[in-house]
Order: C-alpha cells, then sequence, then structure tokens
C-alpha cells in the first residue's frame, strides 16, 4: 500500500512539473503565393540550359521514390504529379534554353515563399574543398579520414511507438544501453572503430571538408578521388568562425572560410581547442560521380545546386533564387533544392554551392552571406496547393 502511495505521488509529481513546463515554441509558419513567370527577376535572360541535368538527376531520384509528397516538407507537393512532369521531361528533354522555358512555363506556377509574412531570408553559399592525401599512412599523410564507425547505430523513437515523433539519433552501445556517440575531441583521443579510407597530409583542410561536407583529394600517385559525406557523430554543430569571434581571435567581418583557414593554418598549437569546441564529427566515403554527392543522393552542380531546410522545402523541387553573391552581384536563376546543412534552418534559407576549386572557390563561397528570397515552382493543378 505504502509502495502504492509512493507511486501514485510521483505520478502527480510528474504531472505537476508537466504542467508547469511552458509549450514548446510555435514553428514558424510558410506561406506560398502565387505569381507570374514575369515577376521572377532576370527569367527571361537567365541560361535555363545549365540547370536541365541538376533537374534531370533529381527527377531520376523522385521517379523512384513511393511517398505521398516529396520530402515530407511544409511545402507540400505531391509526388505522383511531379513524376508526371518528370516522366515527360525525360521523354522529350529539353535541348536548350528556350525549350526549357517552354517546359517550366507549360508545367510549373511559380510561388513565392514568406515565412511569418516575410519573404527576406539569409543566403550563404559553400563548396567543394581540396585535400592531398594517400591510401597509406607514411610521410606527411598522418591523419586518418574516417569512414562510417562500424559501432555506430541508428535509432528512431517512431519504430517503436507509432505515436512517437519520427527523429533520427545515432549513438553507440555501452553495456547493453544505447548512448551517444564519441565527441569530436574523444574521436581525436582514442582509436575509432572505424575504416580510414585515405589519410591526409593536412588537419585544417580535413576540418574545411568536414564543414564543407566533401572535396576533391589528390593522391601521391596522382590520381583524384572524390570523397563525400557518409554520417555524423550526432552532436550539434558549432562553426569555427563563430568560435574564433567569441574568443576575439578574428575580428567582425572576418570569419570568412578563407580567414579562418589562414588563422588555423598560422596557430597550428590552439587549433585543436577551437576543433574540439565543435562536438560534431563528419564521417566520410569515397565516391564515383561526376561531381559531389548532395543529400537527395544526386551530384551538385556549380552554380544550379541549393542547400535548403527539408523540412519546408522538398528536396528536388525547382526554385528560383533571388539574391546576391559575395561582391554584390545579382544571383538571379533556377536552382534545384539537392542538398541539406546543419546550419540551413528557416522557411527562406539556402546554402549556394559555388563548385570545386582551390582558393579562389573558397574565397568566394566563404564570403558569401546575403539577404534574398525564393520562389517554389509546383506543379500546375487546380486545386490551391498546401502549405503546413
Amino acid at each position: 500500500m505504502i509502495k502504492k502511495l509512493l507511486y501514485f505521488g510521483l505520478i502527480l509529481g510528474l504531472a505537476a512539473c508537466e504542467e508547469q513546463t511552458p509549450p514548446p515554441p510555435a514553428e514558424p509558419s510558410l506561406d506560398l503565393t502565387p505569381v507570374s513567370f514575369d515577376q521572377l527577376p532576370n527569367w527571361q535572360h537567365d541560361n535555363l540550359a545549365l540547370a536541365i541535368n541538376p533537374f534531370n538527376d533529381s527527377c531520376i531520384r523522385i521517379l523512384n521514390e513511393n511517398t505521398q509528397y516529396l520530402s515530407n516538407a511544409k511545402a507540400q507537393i505531391s509526388t505522383s504529379a511531379y513524376q508526371n512532369i518528370c516522366r515527360d521531361f525525360i521523354a522529350n528533354q529539353p535541348q536548350n534554353t528556350e525549350e526549357f522555358h517552354r517546359f517550366i512555363t507549360e508545367h510549373f506556377t511559380p510561388y513565392q515563399v514568406s515565412c511569418q509574412g516575410s519573404t527576406e531570408g539569409k543566403f550563404t553559399s559553400y563548396y567543394e574543398s581540396s585535400l592531398s592525401a594517400s591510401l597509406s599512412k607514411h610521410g606527411p599523410y598522418q591523419y586518418p579520414v574516417y569512414g562510417k564507425p562500424f559501432d555506430l547505430v541508428e535509432f528512431n523513437p517512431h519504430d517503436f511507438d507509432k505515436s512517437a515523433p519520427s527523429k533520427r539519433y545515432v549513438g553507440r552501445v555501452e553495456n547493453q544501453k544505447l548512448v551517444p556517440y564519441y565527441t569530436r575531441q574523444e574521436i581525436d583521443s582514442q582509436p575509432l572503430n572505424a575504416p580510414v579510407i585515405l589519410w591526409a597530409d593536412s588537419k585544417v583542410d580535413i576540418n574545411i571538408m568536414q564543414i564543407q561536407g566533401s572535396a576533391v583529394a589528390t593522391l601521391d600517385d596522382g590520381r583524384k578521388v572524390r570523397v563525400g559525406y557518409a554520417d555524423n557523430n550526432g552532436h550539434p554543430f558549432k562553426g569555427i568562425g563563430s568560435i574564433l569571434l567569441s574568443k576575439g581571435l578574428l575580428k567582425p567581418g572576418e570569419a570568412s572560410m578563407s580567414h579562418i583557414k589562414k588563422w588555423l593554418e598560422a596557430h597550428p598549437d590552439q587549433a585543436d581547442s577551437i576543433y574540439h569546441e565543435n562536438a560534431r564529427f563528419i564521417f566520410h566515403r569515397l565516391l564515383n560521380t561526376e561531381g559531389p554527392l548532395g543529400a537527395h543522393g544526386v551530384p551538385l552542380h556549380a552554380g544550379r545546386s541549393l542547400a535548403v531546410d527539408r523540412s519546408f522545402i522538398p528536396l528536388g523541387a525547382l526554385l528560383w533564387l533571388d539574391t546576391t553573391g559575395p561582391d554584390k552581384e545579382p544571383l538571379q536563376k533556377l536552382v534545384v533544392a539537392q542538398d541539406i546543412g546543419s546550419a540551413i534552418k528557416g522557411c527562406v534559407r539556402g546554402d549556394y554551392f559555388w563548385g570545386s576549386g582551390a582558393d579562389d572557390v573558397l574565397d568566394k563561397a566563404g564570403r558569401m552571406n546575403s539577404q534574398g528570397r525564393y520562389y517554389l515552382f509546383l506543379p500546375k493543378i487546380t486545386e490551391t496547393p498546401n502549405a503546413q
């Protein structure tokens, strides 16, 4: 009887705690407003032919999907409606800007995306970095590039309780219990149960590759191999730029990737402690693709692939981008939502893929931090599109 009373008291106490817990903040609302193609900045002058291959890649991916909506995003796009468009596109593929222009206007309606009443959002950019590496550890090649660990496991509570939210967790099993996976500092301080896919000659370049998600590695025998994202350790991401700014090691306005790289290379004795403040660690894999692989599972295309928040914008969707580059040059063009990023969160938020290259591409990608907007192209259907 006493145990029952104690248990009942514990339940009441937990209930009281739950009542005092403030409700979670409401998620931002996404709104879609139809516009005409003539309202899209630079619509008549963009070289749409450069977006044919990226759209084709995503169409092939979408044709294999069997969900009701693309990506389960708040901007709901019927998968079957998009698949019909993709079949028509592949069967009668446009060969030039004029043909693709006509295809888009026949099949899509543009909608301006707004969040909480605002059409403006933040647009940054990223690129595919470079790396000098070897398949074996020797000479200057002393720093491991890890593949996905053998002991990393995935857990989704929805798989065990359909009333629970669907969310992916990663961790490892210790004493028959699922625990968080090792942090970056823990990974650096002990042998890891993971394959080493390459040995690099620069810890700085490995960390930049982890931030960008991919790299082209030049091997010591002259061959080039592409390194792509495989998984992460499940810990939150903290940008190196923000860490250096908070410590006063970089001045405001200097947190571009080129400045960050120069600082890390000039201060190797302090670099490890800076890296370790970012607990997230990225694991990689070797790819045999024409470009770096995005989250949609297709190669990214310079200037035509955009990373988005897929909880709002479906992967594979066409978007009209209206923003500016690092030197205030207009970026008004057709892009495809083909990637995601840990820092890319929000209804109107994008990360523009600048391409592959060395310091010149790094400089442009690292300096872009612009305000802008985008327009989502939805299949022409009779009913009004849904935005959750």
